[in-house]
């Protein structure tokens, strides 16, 4: 696959907005003023919502998810033998958003 951007995360998103699932490895913590793993994090549903125009262009329509933007976030291709998706990580924690196989 080739490099996966912002505009892959978002037509991925788009294309599969009925299956989606996201998995929440590590989120911010304003009392350690840093991000804290989820060691028990597993696949859930994700809650698509497309009509909150006032966080859509950081969550791309996904409850909880958060892209920083401007270059900031690192995202990768996932797939292991039951998910496949993207993986991102910034400065907010990292999540991944995928579909079952």
């Amino acid at each position: 696959m080739s490099k996966f951007t912002i505009a892959s995360a978002k037509s991925f998103i788009k294309k599969n907005q009925n299956n989606l699932l996201v998995k929440f490895s590590s989120t911010f913590d304003g009392q350690i003023d840093g991000t804290r793993n989820n060691w028990d994090a597993q696949f859930e549903p994700a809650v698509v919502d497309f009509t909150d125009a006032r966080n859509i262009s950081h969550n791309l329509g996904v409850a909880g998810a958060w892209f920083v933007g401007s270059s900031r976030d690192m995202l990768t291709p996932f797939e292991d033998l039951d998910y496949i998706g993207f993986h991102v990580y910034n400065c907010c924690g990292s999540f991944s958003i995928a579909i079952k196989k």
